[in-house]
């Protein structure tokens, strides 16, 4: 089987069955894209039972290649990548994003999850 984010925001349909499945995203970061603003990729997932076995995402910009595999970790260009053992919480740096849905009831949960995370004593 095969979804595609570009497809799925126009307004069709898709369904995740156990059957194999490719998930593609050709220009993740599409108002990025719009604005020139360089980040922005290529990604590309593979299901199978409705679990991921693999998944690559290619920073076109950077010429960053990040692979990962089930099991097997995560690269990029190559080399292994690890979480940084930072078991502190407040001398962490947080990214998030608010995304693109506008509708009422999904700005509230946006909102109250963005002052639940900015409550945290966090460097930023």
């Amino acid at each position: 089987s095969f979804i595609g984010e570009e497809s799925v925001a126009a307004g069709q349909g898709s369904i995740l069955t156990d059957n194999p499945t490719w998930i593609i995203d050709p220009i993740d970061g599409t108002t990025n894209f719009v604005h020139r603003f360089p980040f922005v990729a290529v990604s590309i997932g593979f299901v199978v039972n409705k679990k991921i076995e693999f998944g690559i995402v290619y920073s076109c910009v950077e010429d960053k290649m990040y692979t990962a595999r089930k099991g097997k970790g995560a690269f990029c260009n190559g080399q292994k990548l690890q979480v940084s053992g930072q078991q502190d919480i407040t001398k962490s740096l947080l990214v998030t994003e608010l995304g693109s849905n506008r509708d009422p009831e999904t700005i509230k949960i946006v909102l109250s999850n963005m002052e639940r995370l900015l409550s945290i004593p966090i460097h930023g």
